[in-house]
């Protein structure tokens, strides 16, 4: 990376910490008051908006407001609830799993990304999204919104999301990972969308190797 690429990257970051600022918890649109809840919700956005999950959990987490309840909820009843989301069946059944795999941890949701992913429904983007929210700690969920947008920005040369992991923490700082993450999240659903990014409105359209171009 030439240092003209690096000072690039960098005004990228500062440009987006300043159109979204505040902290990973901060930009994080699921509603939750616990790393578990962050948990289930994130499970549960799969292939989902997080405006209808939170619809979803607000009564979700009234019925089973602790992995010990979700652990022995009915699938039934679960899935009545969460069936808003799709996938209901699959989804319940990695709920159910999660929660009784926490029971096995005394309930507590484990910190360590290694640890996150063994538990059922359960993968790199979840497990990612629950250190750097939940924990505050060093993680960078990748969705389609970071693919998109760092492929567009040519942050990464890679479409796979692992590989576009690993890019990006090669040269972001440890404490912004999270951040960045959530702030390309906002910035994909808001300004540079799938069919139609609005360059014209673009915070970054002079550092976009892209911008005019899609």
């Amino acid at each position: 990376m030439t240092s003209e690429e690096k000072l690039r990257r960098l005004e990228v970051l500062r440009r987006l910490a300043k159109e979204y600022p505040g902290s990973p918890k901060d930009l994080c649109e699921l509603e939750f008051s616990s790393p578990f809840q962050l948990l289930v919700a994130t499970i549960l956005s799969a292939q989902c908006t997080d405006e209808r999950v939170n619809m979803v959990t607000r009564n979700l987490f009234v019925k089973y407001p602790s992995p010990d309840a979700l652990a022995t909820a009915e699938i039934s009843e679960l899935e009545a609830i969460i069936y808003p989301t799709g996938f209901f069946h699959n989804k319940a059944k990695s709920l159910i799993g999660m929660a009784q795999a926490l029971q096995a941890r005394d309930g507590v949701v484990p910190k360590e990304i290694s640890d996150l992913t063994k538990l059922p429904g359960v993968g790199r983007k979840t497990a990612n999204v629950v250190l750097s929210v939940a924990f505050g700690l060093p993680g960078l969920p990748v969705d389609t919104h970071v693919v998109r947008l760092s492929g567009r920005l040519g942050l990464t040369s890679s479409s796979d999301p692992v590989q576009i992991e690993k890019d990006l923490l090669s040269w972001v700082p440890p404490q912004e990972t999270g951040a960045l993450s959530l702030r390309l999240i906002l910035h994909g659903r808001r300004v540079c969308k799938a069919r139609r990014p609005d360059c014209a409105h673009c915070v970054l359209f002079d550092l976009c190797p892209s911008a005019g171009a899609l």
